[in-house]
């Protein structure tokens, strides 16, 4: 398995199977590029000195701290003969794989911008697409960096859509870019019912999200801090907590707020890859809280598709990203 494995090879030529990609952006996911800058102390520089090596020894983007990698958008350059016709790619197509650069074989020449307030960074490489991989052609009606930030996290709206149901209380942690879409799609879930709680420890970020009307309440807050979440969502529920939590959040050592604000036989989704399934589970037995905890999947059939049309249909969600990616 590529993923688990410790290096991958991605040398030329490909094999018959695969598909080779010029490569142009990696959208570095958010816990690993959280982990990356603050290890740099915001140094783009040193950021970019960091992916390098991690490409040169692993022969990917597999971040060896966080243990995760992000997704790319490029061009396809060649299509094996024995390449399954299943995506519909053509030579010059221009894509966003939807599997992880920590399982997808990657080549770097040169990294030309890093780009810290979208996790993005512009490469000039190669990265080869095995047979079983996902991509998908950018579309034409979206701006392409607001299009590859939307894909990476395509899977968020329509979990959120299969979890959410009306009148429940939803809190979501986290509020960058998938954090933004599970509030989104909640509240369209919701139909007007229930209530949805934000928590971020960004005030402006913060205030830029409330400006949406996405969020009923807003938890200015450290989720690190669990019991001072608690104790604000506590407050603000009356004691009953939460149906549902969601936590996007970009940094570890946030389960245990998230489980303290969840009501007994309620639900945490955990939709981020900082998330310790040891300290969540451990930690949920702990303070004996019987919920149920869900570990994300960023896969779900028909996930780009869904997730597209959902930023087309929300005018005010997709000005946002706009703003903040193109």
């Amino acid at each position: 398995m590529p993923q688990a494995a410790e290096q991958l090879d991605s040398s030329l030529p490909i094999h018959d199977n695969e598909c080779l990609i010029a490569v142009e952006t990696l959208n570095i996911d958010a816990a690993s590029f959280s982990q990356m800058d603050g290890e740099a102390d915001g140094d783009p520089q040193k950021i970019a000195e960091r992916i390098r090596e991690t490409v040169r020894t692993r022969g990917k983007q597999h971040n060896p701290v966080t243990g995760s990698g992000g997704m790319l958008l490029g061009r396809v350059k060649e299509i094996g003969p024995a390449f399954p016709p299943r995506l519909g790619l053509r030579v010059g197509d221009e894509i966003a794989t939807l599997v992880s650069l920590s399982l997808t074989p990657l080549h770097l020449e040169e990294i030309t911008a890093v780009r810290r307030n979208t996790d993005q960074v512009d490469v000039r490489g190669h990265a080869v697409l095995f047979a079983s991989g996902v991509a998908v052609a950018l579309p034409a009606d979206l701006p392409r960096r607001t299009a590859l930030a939307v894909l990476d996290v395509a899977g968020a709206p329509i979990q959120t859509a299969r979890l959410v149901r009306p009148g429940m209380t939803v809190m979501v942690v986290g509020l960058g870019k998938s954090g933004l879409l599970c509030l989104a799609q909640a509240r369209r879930s919701l139909g007007g019912t229930g209530r949805l709680l934000g928590v971020e420890r960004d005030p402006q970020n913060l205030a830029a999200i409330q400006r949406l009307g996405l969020i009923d309440d807003a938890v200015v807050a450290d989720a690190t801090r669990a019991l001072e979440v608690y104790q604000q969502v506590e407050r603000l529920t009356r004691g009953g907590l939460c149906d549902l939590v969601i936590n996007t959040a970009s940094v570890a050592g946030t389960e245990m707020a998230c489980v303290l604000c969840t009501r007994e036989a309620g639900k945490v989704y955990f939709f981020n890859m900082a998330v310790s399934f040891t300290a969540a589970a451990l930690g949920a037995e702990g303070v004996g809280k019987d919920v149920e905890l869900l570990i994300g999947n960023g896969y779900a059939r028909d996930h780009a598709s869904h997730a597209l049309e959902f930023v087309r249909r929300e005018p005010d969600v997709r000005a946002y990203l706009e703003s903040k990616f193109d």
